[in-house]
């Protein structure tokens, strides 16, 4: 596991529509690995792609570093119960932002009360970029996938 960005797969982009945000989006680039990461903040609600659900763990794991970045703090990573039993993962700053989460979201609940995966501590990193790709990159990144 790349112990700055924590993922398996040095090359592992968005599940849909990878092209899109890569040619559209700023990434934060690893520098120890050199993985894109989306970190482009919505204009509308100022929302960013770690701060919607995740149907896995490994999903939210491949977000997390952007969080950290941009939280510039050690993020978790949440496994909320819905109802009806749905689960999903979120990445939270701190347990803080989860309890007002939770408040505002009275179905939902966090069994654990705890992150089922953070870094710890937040750590910088030389050789990260957060910038957007040029079109050479994108074909470059898409066939080492």
């Amino acid at each position: 596991m790349c112990e700055e960005c924590y993922s398996e797969d040095s090359r592992a982009t968005p599940l849909r529509g990878a092209r899109a945000c890569l040619e559209g989006h700023t990434q934060y680039i690893c520098g120890s690995c050199g993985r894109c990461i989306c970190i482009e903040r919505e204009e509308r609600r100022g929302l960013q792609r770690w701060n919607f659900p995740f149907q896995t763990l490994e999903q939210a794991k491949l977000y997390l570093r952007a969080a950290d970045h941009t939280c510039q703090r050690a993020c978790g990573i949440y496994q909320i119960e819905g109802p009806g039993g749905r689960t999903f993962y979120k990445i939270f700053p701190g347990r803080g932002e989860l309890a007002a989460f939770l408040r505002k979201n009275p179905g939902k609940r966090c069994p654990q009360g705890a992150p089922l995966f953070s870094a710890g501590r937040y750590r910088e990193f030389p050789g990260t970029q957060l910038r957007r790709l040029r079109p050479q990159e994108v074909e470059a990144y898409l066939a080492q996938r």
